[in-house]
């Protein structure tokens, strides 16, 4: 019988992103990107999948995931953390596990513009970081509020499902809440985080009506708010938060969210030629231009506010694209594959793409 301390062992060794646990299957890696399964193993069973994601539960969590059939949790190891979802596929058992480096990167070591140093320095206000489930939203997000954590005496506050980074001792106090654990709902803990005298907020994910409500209220109140969106781009971004709303608000959430908003950074994690993976980021920051389009519900004119604003800090994922195609770290055909605007892409590279 295969042990889930040696599968960990083994994601850590590789330096996997994720190990995969199906039945019908061997144990899985994502290394940069793709999916190779684990040397030496075989295809799993649906009693041997069962066992190894139940070593992994508490009894409180085996309950909780017979019922709803889905968990998501976090689990130290001697060689890391890891944030699971374990769920059920065709009558079996199966999870992943996603593999939480120890130590928090900094901005410079991830390659991430250096716009994000300034983010951190707000008092208060909205920042977005956004892209696709995988793309390092989580690790970025980790270095900013990290630097923080280094710099200021604050109190910061997570609200997470589950527990990923964890923060060493710096300056801030840092106060993490995990999903279930520690707190019922997020609805309850985003409600009561104000009086637990926060200076920044983190909230894992702003993925509903209640959640995005409470993350923008949190941010009119005088805090500075770091969130997570499933979306493509910048404005893309804004169209889901404002569509979570009944019509009747719209206007209303387009005026508050055009006078917290901060800033959009839209992240991938691009197959890089000398192995691994790199960020290619769109950057918003949130100008008068950019404010007054939002309130005024034009976002499709907020692609072409980017496009010309370097100055301020903004830039295409086309532009980032097309610096590492010339600089040599990324190929062509990768360029393309990840361009929202491929156009875009080629008229920066002076080529047909």
């Amino acid at each position: 019988m295969m042990d889930i301390q040696h599968l960990f062992a083994e994601a850590s060794r590789k330096e996997a992103s994720d190990l995969h646990l199906i039945s019908a299957f061997p144990p899985m890696l994502r290394l940069a990107g793709m999916l190779v399964p684990v040397e030496g193993t075989v295809a799993l069973t649906s009693d041997e999948t069962q066992t190894l994601i139940d070593s992994t539960l508490s009894p409180e969590q085996k309950e909780i995931f017979s019922t709803n059939k889905e968990i998501d949790y976090s689990l130290a190891t001697p060689v890391g953390r890891f944030r699971v979802n374990a769920y059920v596929q065709k009558g079996s058992a199966a999870a992943a596990f996603r593999l939480i480096p120890e130590r928090i990167k900094t901005l410079e070591e991830l390659g991430l513009p250096a716009i994000c140093g300034e983010f951190v320095k707000l008092r208060q206000g909205l920042i977005l970081v956004t892209g696709p489930t995988g793309h390092g939203k989580s690790t970025t997000l980790a270095s900013m509020i990290n630097i923080i954590n280094q710099g200021k005496n604050v109190h910061i506050v997570t609200i997470e499902d589950p527990i990923e980074y964890v923060y060493p001792v710096g300056r801030a106090m840092v106060s993490q809440r995990e999903m279930h654990g520690d707190t019922h709902s997020w609805n309850v803990a985003l409600r009561s985080v104000l009086r637990e005298d926060p200076d920044v907020v983190l909230v894992g994910e702003m993925r509903d009506f209640e959640t995005i409500q409470s993350a923008i209220t949190i941010a009119e109140t005088g805090h500075l708010v770091f969130a997570t969106l499933h979306t493509n781009s910048a404005a893309q971004s804004i169209d889901r938060i404002v569509d979570v709303f009944p019509e009747n608000q719209q206007i209303q959430i387009r005026l508050q969210l055009s006078n917290v908003l901060e800033g959009i950074l839209s992240q991938r994690l691009v197959p890089a030629l000398s192995g691994g993976r790199i960020p290619a980021t769109e950057i918003l920051t949130a100008t008068p231009a950019i404010r007054t389009l939002v309130r005024e519900g034009k976002t499709h004119q907020i692609d072409n506010i980017i496009q010309t604003s370097a100055e301020f800090g903004m830039m295409t994922l086309e532009t980032s694209l097309a610096a590492a195609v010339k600089a040599g770290t990324i190929g062509l055909d990768v360029a393309v594959s990840f361009a929202l605007r491929p156009e875009e892409l080629g008229r920066l590279l002076k080529t047909t793409v």
